[in-house]
């Protein structure tokens, strides 16, 4: 069949190319220099997985900047556009999802539109009020940076928000693309609210997680404690475990910050003390993270790297921002070692992409995660890093 992808980010071309395996697959964006990269088997994000399908795999794949091209006779068109958090409304900003439910509807088309855009709780049956649709589902994604085609290959559930036979059509597409064993990918069928809630309670919880640990480090940091060590001892706890322990800066990247600010939104009038603590939580963390800088009294400090995980060229909203925005409240110099930025400043600071140089100038080296590239000059380091690892 015809699929449509509204959006080319993690989530939309990950999709695409998932279910350009077995179908035929159209991705929309609105950047020429994006679409001509994939139509050349070129991934315009950095994930291997996708790398690697585009160049070696046979798929059916086109991407078009012409959004009629792409949905004329899909009998899905996925929605995987952004919606970044807007922190005056204190709500997603949904402006890109509705700008294609227009369009889709202005085709007057047959199909079923496939929300995996991030929403607030309650969204898709508004949407369905408002415009008088009953075309549209919300399904939500469960996928890491930079691992995004990786986790939809081998996918840890898929949940569709209604209980219907388009809902089930849609839930075997990608269980059909996927290579992980089809007996032990759980699918659940819901409703469009709950299905939104699932995704919002999932990544407030990882960021919980997150949260949890890196309080646990700031203790026994101030302390003087081995926080390996208790963090070991805590993980041998079969119900605790050893996932999401490994200290940073704080939660960061594209989903946790804001899907945790909405999900607080979606508690105005309900009691709760959790859900804030872990948004304050997180703030916290890089307001300390700060101050143990300062105690260095470094003239210049470098940060290595604005990415939040290794094998990454996305930094939005990485914690390690929030960081540089309190140290240049003590008016501390900033250099900044970011390969994946052309331009000689970042946020007032300078970029300094000659990586001996960066060292040489840098009195301390602020890095979230460890790399070889700074084992040389690891007197100058400071990271929260346990296990080399996300």
């Amino acid at each position: 069949m015809k699929i449509a992808v509204a959006g080319t980010g993690y989530v939309g071309l990950s999709l695409a190319v998932l279910l350009s395996q077995h179908n035929t697959v159209y991705a929309l964006d609105v950047i020429p220099e994006k679409v001509g990269m994939i139509n050349n088997h070129i991934s315009p994000i950095k994930d291997d997985e996708i790398e690697d399908f585009l160049k070696n795999k046979k798929l059916d794949l086109t991407a078009t900047l012409d959004y009629k091209e792409a949905f004329k006779d899909a009998e899905y068109i996925i929605i995987s556009t952004p919606t970044n958090y807007n922190d005056e409304t204190n709500f997603f900003d949904t402006s890109l999802v509705e700008d294609i439910i227009e369009k889709v509807i202005s085709m007057n088309i047959d199909t079923t539109m496939i929300i995996k855009s991030t929403i607030p709780v309650g969204y898709t049956e508004k949407i369905k009020a408002k415009y008088g649709i009953d075309n549209i589902i919300f399904s939500p994604e469960f996928l890491r940076e930079g691992r995004a085609l990786y986790d939809n290959l081998y996918p840890s559930r898929i949940i569709v928000g209604e209980k219907s036979k388009r809902a089930e059509k849609f839930a075997f597409l990608l269980k059909e693309g996927a290579l992980k064993d089809d007996a032990d990918i759980p699918v659940k069928f819901m409703d469009n609210t709950e299905a939104e809630a699932v995704k919002l309670f999932s990544n407030t919880y990882l960021a919980l997680r997150v949260s949890y640990f890196n309080e646990l480090d700031t203790y026994a940091e101030i302390k003087g404690l081995n926080t390996k060590d208790i963090i070991e001892g805590v993980g041998l706890d079969p119900r605790i475990g050893s996932h999401y322990n490994n200290p940073s800066f704080g939660y960061g990247g594209y989903c946790l910050p804001k899907d945790t600010k909405q999900l607080l939104a979606n508690y105005k009038d309900i009691p709760e003390n959790l859900i804030e603590a872990i948004v304050k939580a997180n703030d916290t963390r890089k307001s300390h993270i700060a101050d143990m800088i300062l105690k260095r009294k470094p003239n210049v400090v470098g940060v290595y790297r604005l990415t939040m995980k290794t094998n990454s060229d996305n930094f939005r909203a990485s914690a390690i921002q929030g960081v540089i925005e309190n140290l240049k409240k003590h008016k501390v110099e900033i250099i900044i070692y970011e390969p994946t930025l052309k331009d000689s400043e970042f946020n007032d600071c300078k970029v300094v992409n000659d990586l001996e140089e960066f060292k040489n100038k840098s009195d301390v080296i602020l890095a979230n995660r460890l790399e070889e590239a700074i084992n040389d000059v690891t007197d100058k380091v400071y990271t929260r890093d346990l296990y080399s690892r996300d």
